[in-house]
C-alpha cells in the first residue's frame, strides 16, 4: 500500500488562511525569549464552547494549573458571540444550554463529594442549584427536550455474590481487619479507578430543579452514549444485556436499546456481532444514526455510519468507503445529514455525511479543527489549533466553514514574546511500500551548518495519531537545543484501516522499520549528530522502545517509560484484558508468537543505557512490567534506572509536577550518556 501526500479537495480553501490573518492581528512584534520548562504552570487551555440556542452567547471551559495543589482545575467563561464580554461565570466543566436558553447544565464538585450536576440560571441573578448528591458521580448529562428533566449515567455499587463469610464472635473492644475483597469478574480493574468488580453503569433521570433520581435501568450491565429521543418519552444507550456480557469473548459486542422515560421498559434496536453504539436521534425523530460495524479478529478496524428507522428496522449504511475514524455526530438542522470531526493524515478536519450522497470534508489545512456545537441558525463555534498555536475558539458559519473568526486569543500572555521551533512536516517511504507521516521540532534559530542530538519519540497506542498540534513538550525539547522526530507508523490511526491494521499480529516489530527509516531521513540531512541519537516513548512508545533496545543498538540512550516488556506475565496483572485478542491463540496453547513479541526475552541483546519511567500506581502497564526489564539490565551489568512516579496512574504527567520531572529526568539520562554539549558545526563535527 503506498501512501502519497494528502492534498485538500479543489473545492475547499483550507482554513489556514483564515487562521493565518487571525494570528497575524494578535502576534507580537518581536519574539525575544526561548520556551522554558517553568512556562508550563502558567499555559492555559479553552475547549468546550457551547454556543447559545439564539446564537448570542457562548459558554467555555477554560482550564488552568493549580500549582500549589499540583492539580488541573477548569471554570466556565461566557462570552458574546462577537467575543466580547469575556468574564468568568463559576467554576467547574462541561456546559450545555437548555433547550430555550436560560439555563446552563454542568459539573462541579459537590456535597457529599465528588463531581455533581450543576445547573445556573443565565439571567442577571444567576443562581445556580446543586442537582445531584450522588455516591458515585454523573457521567454523559443530558437535558430533555422541554428542558424538565436531565438524564445522566452513573455506577451503582452492588456485592460480589461470593462476598460475605460469618466469623465467629468479635470480642469486644476488638480491632479487626476489614473484610477482603472479593474479585468474581474477568474486568476487575481499571486504571485510573482502581478495583471495579463490584458496580454496574445505569441510566438515570433527575429534576432539572434537583429532586431524587430515578434510575431508568437494571440488571448487571453496563449502559452508555445517552441521548433523548425529540419527543422526550424515551433514551437511547449503548450496552450489551446478554449473559457473561463482560467475558473476554465480547469484548467488541453492543447493541442500541431503547428505554421508555415513563414505564422503564427497554427495547433493543440492534442485533449483530459486532460493536454498535453512539445513537444519536435526527431531529423529527424518525431516524438514528450510529456507528458500527461487523464483528471481527483484527486488532483494527473503523467503525461506519449508519442510520435506521426508530424502531430499528430498515438499517442501511450511510458513509460509503469513508476509512477513518468517526468523532461524535451532530444531525443538521435539517435532517438531511450529520456533522463529524475526522483525525486523519496527522490533522483534525470537519466532515458531513449526507443520507444520500456520503461523507465530504469540509476543511483543509495543517490544523485540528475541533466543532463543538452550533445555534439554531447555523452559527458554529469550535477550536483550532495549530503548529504554534495551542488552540484558541473560533466561530464560523456552517455553510462556509471555512472561514472562522478567531474569538480568544489565551496563549499570548505566556507564548507572545516566545519564539517557538519550527515544525516541519515530512513524509518517508519505508518498507513493504508504507509512507510514513512525522514532524521535525527544530531548536529556535536552527542552524542547518550546525549538528543537534536528536530525540525520536514514539506515541502510545499503538493505534493512535501524533499530529501537528502545538506541542509543549516537543517545543521545549527544542527549546534546548535538540531536534524531535515524531512520527505515525504502522499501526497509528487516521490513514485508513489497512494502515492501522497492518501490525495486526505482530506489534511490536512490524513498525520497527517505520521508525528506522525515520531516524535514517534525518541523517541524511546532515543537522543531526549520529552520535547522539536517543529514542523514548510512553506505553506504545515504551513497548516499542523496550524492543527497539533489544533489537538495535544505534542508539546513544533510551527511556521505555510505562512499558510492557513481557505479555505473558501481563496478561495476569494488567487491566487490559482484552489483549488476548492481539494473539493468535493463548499462551498456554502455543507461547511461540508470546515470546516473540516480548521485550524481555531480547534483554540479552541490549547495550543501549535505558531508564524507565512508570507511575507506581499504574494498571494499564503495570509497575512489575517495568522492574522485569530494570532487574534484567542490572543483572546484565547494562546501565538502567528506575523513576517509580508518585501519584501517578498510566503515564507521567498526570500530576503538572510530574510533566516537569519527565521533561528533565529525560534530558538528564540522555546528557548523562550523550557526549553533545553544545550543537557543533558540521566542520567541527567532521561531517
Amino acid at each position: 500500500m503506498t501512501r502519497p501526500h494528502p492534498g485538500p479537495p479543489s473545492n475547499i480553501l483550507p482554513l489556514a488562511v483564515a487562521v493565518a490573518t487571525a494570528v497575524l492581528l494578535t502576534a507580537p512584534a518581536a519574539a525575544q525569549q526561548r520556551l522554558s520548562l517553568d512556562q508550563y504552570m502558567d499555559m492555559e487551555t479553552v475547549s468546550n464552547p457551547r454556543i447559545s440556542p439564539d446564537g448570542g452567547r457562548i459558554v467555555y471551559t477554560r482550564g488552568w494549573i493549580d500549582k500549589i495543589n499540583d492539580s488541573r482545575q477548569s471554570s466556565l467563561w461566557i462570552m458574546n458571540v462577537d467575543g466580547t464580554r469575556k468574564r468568568h461565570l463559576v467554576d467547574g466543566s462541561g456546559s450545555a444550554w437548555s433547550p430555550d436558553g436560560t439555563r446552563i447544565l454542568y459539573t462541579a464538585a459537590g456535597e457529599p463529594r465528588g463531581s455533581q450536576l450543576f445547573v445556573r440560571w443565565m439571567d442577571a441573578e444567576g443562581l445556580a442549584t446543586q442537582v445531584t448528591r450522588l455516591e458515585n458521580g454523573p457521567s454523559n448529562p443530558r437535558w430533555s427536550p422541554d428542558g424538565d428533566w436531565i438524564a445522566f449515567t452513573s455506577r451503582v455499587s452492588d456485592r460480589a455474590d461470593f462476598a460475605g463469610v460469618d466469623l465467629p464472635a468479635r470480642p469486644d473492644g476488638a480491632d479487626w481487619e476489614r473484610e477482603p475483597k472479593v474479585v468474581e469478574r474477568p474486568a476487575y480493574k481499571r486504571d485510573g479507578v482502581g478495583y471495579i468488580d463490584t458496580g454496574w453503569t445505569h441510566v438515570f433521570v433527575v429534576p432539572a430543579g434537583g429532586g431524587t433520581p430515578r434510575q431508568l435501568t437494571d440488571g448487571n450491565w453496563n449502559h452508555s452514549s445517552i441521548e433523548w429521543s425529540p419527543d422526550g418519552t424515551e433514551i437511547y444507550f449503548t450496552s450489551f444485556r446478554h449473559e457473561d456480557a463482560d467475558r473476554p469473548e465480547h469484548w467488541q459486542e453492543s447493541e442500541i436499546y431503547a428505554v421508555s422515560v415513563a414505564t422503564a421498559e427497554i427495547r433493543q434496536l440492534t442485533d449483530r456481532r459486532g460493536p454498535d453504539g453512539s445513537p444519536v436521534p435526527s431531529p423529527d425523530g424518525s431516524l438514528i444514526a450510529y456507528t458500527g460495524i461487523d464483528a471481527h479478529d483484527d486488532t483494527y478496524r473503523n467503525v461506519r455510519i449508519h442510520v435506521m428507522n426508530r424502531d430499528g428496522s430498515g438499517s442501511r449504511v450511510i458513509s460509503g468507503d469513508h476509512d477513518r475514524q468517526v468523532g461524535p455526530m451532530t444531525w443538521a438542522p435539517d435532517g438531511g445529514g450529520l456533522y463529524f470531526n475526522v483525525s486523519r493524515d496527522g490533522y483534525r478536519q470537519l466532515h458531513f455525511v449526507s443520507l444520500e450522497r456520503g461523507v465530504s470534508m469540509l476543511t483543509s489545512g495543517e490544523h485540528l479543527f475541533t466543532m463543538s456545537s452550533f445555534s439554531d441558525d447555523g452559527v458554529a463555534v469550535g477550536t483550532v489549533s495549530s503548529a504554534h498555536e495551542p488552540g484558541d475558539i473560533y466561530r464560523f458559519n456552517l455553510t462556509h466553514p471555512e472561514a472562522a473568526t478567531r474569538l480568544t486569543n489565551i496563549h499570548s500572555d505566556v507564548l507572545g514574546h516566545v519564539e517557538l521551533g519550527e515544525v516541519e512536516e515530512i513524509w518517508y517511504d519505508s518498507t513493504d511500500d508504507f509512507r510514513i507521516q512525522g514532524w521535525i521540532v527544530k531548536p529556535p534559530d536552527f542552524d542547518p551548518s550546525r549538528q543537534y542530538p536528536m530525540m525520536l519519540v514514539i506515541h502510545g497506542g499503538p493505534h493512535a495519531m501524533y499530529n501537528g498540534g502545538f506541542n509543549f513538550a516537543f517545543q521545549e525539547h527544542a527549546a534546548n537545543d535538540y531536534v524531535v522526530l515524531y512520527t505515525n507508523p504502522r499501526g497509528s490511526t487516521g490513514y485508513g484501516t489497512e494502515f492501522a491494521n497492518a501490525i495486526n499480529h505482530d506489534y511490536p516489530g512490524a513498525d520497527f522499520p517505520d521508525l528506522m527509516n525515520g531516524v535514517d531521513e534525518m541523517l541524511e540531512r546532515g543537522y543531526v549528530d549520529e552520535e547522539n541519537v536517543f529514542v523514548y516513548g510512553c506505553s506504545g512508545g515504551g513497548i516499542l522502545t523496550s524492543y527497539i533496545v533489544g533489537n538495535t543498538d544505534r542508539f546513544r540512550a533510551a527511556s521505555a517509560n510505562c512499558p510492557i516488556v513481557n505479555w505473558i506475565s501481563a496478561m495476569g496483572t494488567s487491566d487490559a484484558i482484552s489483549y488476548f485478542r492481539t494473539f493468535e491463540r493463548p499462551f498456554w496453547e502455543d507461547p511461540a508468537e508470546w515470546i516473540d513479541r516480548s521485550s524481555i526475552f531480547y534483554v540479552g541483546n541490549v547495550t543501549t543505557p535505558t531508564m524507565f519511567l512508570t507511575g507506581e500506581m499504574d494498571i494499564r502497564t503495570p509497575m512489575p512490567q517495568t522492574e522485569e526489564m530494570y532487574q534484567a539490565l542490572q543483572y546484565l551489568g547494562v546501565p538502567t534506572v528506575m523513576v517509580r512516579f508518585q501519584g501517578e496512574w498510566h503515564g507521567t504527567s498526570r500530576r503538572p509536577s510530574n510533566f516537569l520531572r519527565t521533561q528533565l529526568y529525560l534530558r538528564k539520562w540522555f546528557e548523562k550518556w550523550g557526549s553533545h554539549k553544545d550543537p557543533m558545526t558540521t566542520e567541527e563535527g567532521g561531517r
